[in-house]
């Protein structure tokens, strides 16, 4: 008898052995039949182990580790900021993306300018003011959690050794952030937006020795315009979501082996 055949018998006769209802030996023949082609107890034997792996880098609550006796820790809501900031950039991700179906970065002087299709999406587009609500909203929320987030690191001490790398790309984050919300500021082009774009330029302009290099580059010229425009929606839509995207990624496995540091 071959080993698997063996293994079929053993299985079997392990299930005559028990009085198990009709359910439950139905269950068992179909993952028995699954697992024969597909390994699938393996991978839930992996998922399980992982499971645990990750329960292991949790933190204890405080409650626990300093025996508090059940009182309230008023730091702990602090430890699910970066949590709430990563949910608040999926929010703004998804939303941008469905927003994206119906803008195109075109200036006044364009068949289709940016400032009428904004007007068209808050106006015109079904549940489309909401839509746009809910972009804005999430990447306000978003900016003011890394921010908390950043200062809760900091005041309790952790970006301390052996966290100093994941502090730096934190900072290198919340300034991608900052960038996020610039350019997506500009976007709608109306005069808050050419505003601030002028703002930009002049503050590029004011860089020693590459300023003139930096206000071409970044926006295009001395003076604001479709590249302006075009540059800002590249880098907001096409740049920046994958970069970003990244850095949360490495960022969040840095926390998942290191464990979260908690105040002492």
């Amino acid at each position: 008898m071959s080993l698997e055949k063996k293994d079929e018998h053993d299985h079997r006769a392990w299930m005559e052995e028990r009085d198990l209802t009709p359910i439950e030996k139905s269950f068992l023949v179909s993952l028995l039949w699954l697992d024969k082609r597909f390994r699938i107890v393996d991978y839930l034997e992996l998922l399980e182990n992982l499971y645990y792996k990750s329960n292991l880098q949790m933190p204890k609550s405080h409650t626990e580790q300093y025996n508090l006796d059940n009182k309230f820790w008023y730091w702990y809501p602090l430890y699910s900021l970066g949590f709430f900031s990563t949910i608040a950039y999926v929010v703004a991700a998804v939303s941008g993306a469905l927003l994206g179906f119906y803008y195109a970065p075109a200036t006044a002087g364009e068949t289709a300018a940016a400032y009428d299709q904004v007007i068209y999406i808050m106006t015109d587009l079904n549940f489309g003011y909401m839509l746009r609500s809910i972009h804005r909203w999430s990447a306000q929320v978003m900016t003011a959690a890394v921010f908390l987030h950043m200062l809760r690191v900091y005041f309790t001490g952790a970006y301390k050794e052996p966290r100093e790398l994941n502090w730096l790309i934190g900072i290198v984050l919340i300034s991608l952030t900052m960038v996020f919300g610039y350019t997506g500021y500009l976007l709608p082009w109306n005069q808050l937006s050419f505003w601030a774009g002028q703002i930009g330029v002049e503050m590029a302009l004011s860089v020693p020795l590459i300023g003139e290099w930096a206000a071409q580059l970044l926006f295009g010229g001395f003076t604001l315009g479709q590249p302006t425009l075009q540059r800002m929606y590249i880098l907001h839509v096409f740049f920046l979501p994958f970069v970003v995207t990244a850095l949360i990624a490495i960022h969040i496995g840095i926390v998942w082996m290191q464990g979260i540091a908690e105040p002492h």
